[in-house]
């Protein structure tokens, strides 16, 4: 008798346990449709849709580049004018951000062969705080620290055409030689002398482009083309104020920069439009590239007392060639030449107008190691303003002043993964009696210069010519 009132006891409780499971399932499917519902609505679905279409396409990436460097200014502690540089000009050691950025990319397909393609890229200074630049070489209200401060851009590529893009960019005579620059980012990168008119820090000629319009062709049998314009978009006749939107003059620096401390325009280097073009071809280990670069109405009048008709075309083409052999030896050579424009009687001032060249040599050692070692030549140029330490002859300047200079560097890399190397390099920069060229300029967050220690306070930095720069590097690199 207990056992049946037990196992009655036992149905009754099982089926109340299925009804319960009952309930709650048909609870979890009303609860799972209503979310359905809900997610699955029109305006949800598409928006849902928009978002992941938007996105799919996108790319986030990145370069790393820090070093542990020294350098010395390579100066005289007097010179026979009298003069003497101030503060420590001998070997100093720093830690540099050198070309270090991350970005955004990525395309939207509008047909088969047609897309939407943009780019957002910053600087980053992973080493120092970023903010405006004032160093003793160069003054900046960019903060290249912010967002979109490199190559930025939106445009339409095609498969068939090629593509056009608006924003700033790499100008096409700047990029079409990086390949056969070895030393990108580290001591002794071609930049300090390759497109380096002057020797100054700014790179005239291998530099960005802000409020540009670009066209870049596609493969055709190993052929490219790029093309690029940019507006002056300066209301002063002269170019001497600021372009329209921008925080710097045209070409670097603030307003104020000249050689004439009553100088407060941009008369040291701003110009108005700017055109630049490249056309290479490549066919398995030969690279072949010539490229032209045109800057209209460079307001210099800073470098003699505010001259009106130290304002001319300044222009640059080159040709290189790259060649890699069996042997996985690796060598670039460019010719380039500099030109400014201006009245005859400026010509002993005109330290714009130059020769230079590069040869550079890459040996595999391994598959992760190789070994690089390169030479750039500035030639002498028709005049020169004259510096601290360099006699200038009359109001002009001096004539046939021996402004060359020849700047060497070797580099051991080691390619550990994919993404990430280590690099150990030495350059030098030895400059004949009237030349200040750089070790750093175009590229490193620290640059070595003529300018001694002097502060702004006590009349500014002098620069003295004729210093023999030497650096050393050990650096590492994480892509990604």
């Amino acid at each position: 008798m207990a056992d049946s009132d037990t196992d009655a006891r036992i149905k009754a409780l099982e089926q109340q346990v299925q009804m319960l499971s009952a309930k709650l399932g048909q609870v979890a499917e009303t609860q799972t449709a209503a979310k359905k519902e809900m997610t699955m609505s029109p305006e949800v679905s598409k928006r849902a849709n928009t978002f992941f279409d938007a996105i799919k396409d996108v790319e986030f990436y990145g370069d790393l580049n820090l070093s542990v460097d020294s350098s010395t200014k390579g100066l005289k502690k007097s010179y026979p004018n009298g003069t003497a540089p101030v503060g420590n000009v001998g070997w100093q050691p720093d830690i540099s951000t050198n070309i270090s950025y991350v970005g955004v990319r990525g395309s939207h397909a509008l047909d088969e062969n047609t897309k939407v393609v943009y780019q957002l890229e910053t600087q980053l200074d992973i080493s120092a705080t970023a903010g405006t630049g004032a160093s003793t070489s160069a003054q900046s209200d960019q903060v290249k620290g912010a967002l979109t401060s490199r190559n930025s851009y939106l445009g339409i590529a095609n498969s068939t055409w090629g593509a056009f893009k608006v924003g700033k960019t790499d100008a096409p005579y700047k990029s079409s030689t990086s390949r056969m620059n070895p030393f990108s980012g580290m001591i002794g990168d071609y930049s300090a002398i390759m497109g380096n008119t002057g020797g100054d820090n700014r790179v005239e000629f291998g530099t960005r482009l802000d409020h540009a319009l670009w066209y870049e062709s596609p493969n055709i049998n190993g052929f490219r083309v790029n093309a690029l314009v940019s507006p002056g978009q300066n209301r002063g006749f002269e170019n001497n104020i600021q372009a329209s939107g921008e925080s710097d003059c045209t070409g670097g620096n603030v307003p104020g920069s000249g050689g004439n401390g009553t100088i407060v325009d941009c008369s040291d280097g701003s110009y108005g439009s700017a055109y630049s073009a490249s056309v290479s071809y490549e066919k398995g280990p030969l690279y072949l590239v010539g490229a032209y670069e045109l800057h209209q109405r460079v307001n210099r009048s800073g470098d003699q007392g505010g001259d009106v008709n130290d304002v001319g075309n300044e222009y640059a083409y080159k040709v290189g060639a790259q060649y890699t052999f069996p042997t996985k030896t690796t060598v670039s050579a460019i010719f380039e030449a500099m030109r400014r424009n201006i009245p005859a009687y400026l010509i002993e001032q005109n330290e714009r107008s130059r020769n230079g060249s590069w040869l550079a040599v890459t040996q595999e050692l391994s598959e992760k190691d190789s070994v690089s070692l390169g030479w750039a030549h500035a030639g002498k140029t028709p005049g020169d303003p004259g510096q601290h330490n360099t006699p200038v002859l009359g109001v002009l300047g001096t004539p046939n002043a021996n402004n060359a200079a020849n700047m060497y560097t070797l580099a051991y890399k080691r390619q550990v993964d994919k993404q990430f190397s280590w690099y150990a390099n030495y350059a030098a920069t030895i400059n004949s009696a009237y030349a200040h060229y750089d070790l750093g300029a175009g590229g490193r967050g620290v640059t070595t210069d003529c300018h001694d220690g002097n502060s702004v306070a006590n009349g500014a930095p002098n620069c003295y010519a004729g210093g023999h720069l030497q650096g050393i590097s050990l650096g590492m690199n994480y892509k990604f």
